[in-house]
């Protein structure tokens, strides 16, 4: 940890501050926020136990995914649109890509407008 420390004065020092550190066998860490996905593969992960707060120490390789916002639409989606309203495909796909994958406001959508 630190050069020239004796590992077992440091563990000693650790235990009378009631630090306590804990391995975790992880295989992949990954954060997720607003904006994008931070993946860690080959993850060391410590749950240190500091005084009754717990923190999680993290390292490994790590690279970032956007998020997208698009949603997946399936063919069944686009299908059940068309059946439900009688439009063509391309007026059902935007309708579900306008309602963010909601079928249902997709379909309200399209017989509003009629």
């Amino acid at each position: 940890m630190f050069p020239g420390m004796n590992q077992r004065k440091m563990a000693q020092m650790a235990k009378q501050m009631g630090i306590k550190q804990v391995e975790i066998d992880a295989t992949e860490v990954i954060i997720k926020t607003a904006e994008k996905n931070i993946i860690i593969t080959n993850p060391s992960v410590q749950k240190v136990n500091m005084m009754g707060n717990e923190n999680f120490q993290i390292s490994g390789d790590i690279h970032e995914e956007e998020i997208s916002n698009t949603p997946d639409i399936s063919e069944e989606d686009v299908k059940t649109v068309m059946d439900q309203t009688g439009t063509d495909k391309e007026t059902a796909q935007k309708a579900i890509e306008d309602a963010e994958g909601d079928l249902a406001e997709a379909i309200m959508e399209l017989k509003n407008s009629e």
